[in-house]
């Protein structure tokens, strides 16, 4: 049994709403999240085995795929993928940051899982969707290249599904900045 997460993000309320009954009726899956985001837009964050996270995923996109925007399944998402989602990362320093903005919630998430497994990076926070009218963002921290390596795997994964926005690394934040985000 592989641990996975998969996440659909759809248009409407009612879409989303409707997805999320049918994948927890398909497979054996717990919701992580089910919820509105800005502007009007429904995600549901699924995790499960692997091939149960599949079943679920494509249920989703075949039975109420015209009003999805994004999804996605990961079979090993990176441990901090969770923590940095509830923006729970207990981060100490931080040293050079990183910023990866997208145009939709799912892109962000495998943006993340690949920043983290491309160098050695800590995730700080996963902001998806909320309050920013459907764009999503990740702030991580390390030393000034693993930060830049990171970013820019993350850059390409999202690039080629055009979901990219903007990004920048900072090598030493101000420390006024760094308490803002931490």
């Amino acid at each position: 049994m592989s641990k996975a997460i998969g996440m659909a993000e759809y248009k409407t309320v009612s879409a989303g709403i409707l997805a999320a009954d049918a994948m927890v009726k398909t497979s054996n899956v717990e919701i992580i999240e089910a919820q509105t985001v800005c502007p009007g837009k429904y995600i549901i964050i699924l995790t499960g085995d692997l091939s149960a996270v599949n079943a679920a995923i494509e249920t989703a996109k075949i039975n109420h795929g015209t009003q999805l925007i994004d999804s996605f399944v990961l079979g090993n998402p990176h441990e901090s993928i969770f923590p940095a989602i509830y923006g729970a990362s207990e981060i100490k320093e931080v040293n050079a940051l990183g910023v990866l903005e997208t145009y939709d919630a799912a892109a962000i998430i495998v943006a993340a899982d690949q920043a983290a497994k491309t160098a050695d990076v800590e995730l700080i926070e996963l902001r998806l969707a909320r309050g920013m009218c459907g764009k999503s963002f990740m702030l991580l921290t390390g030393d000034v290249a693993a930060v830049e390596a990171a970013i820019d795997k993350a850059k390409s994964t999202v690039g080629e599904g055009g979901m990219y926005l903007d990004s920048s690394v900072i090598p030493s934040p101000d420390k006024k900045i760094r308490q803002s985000i931490i």
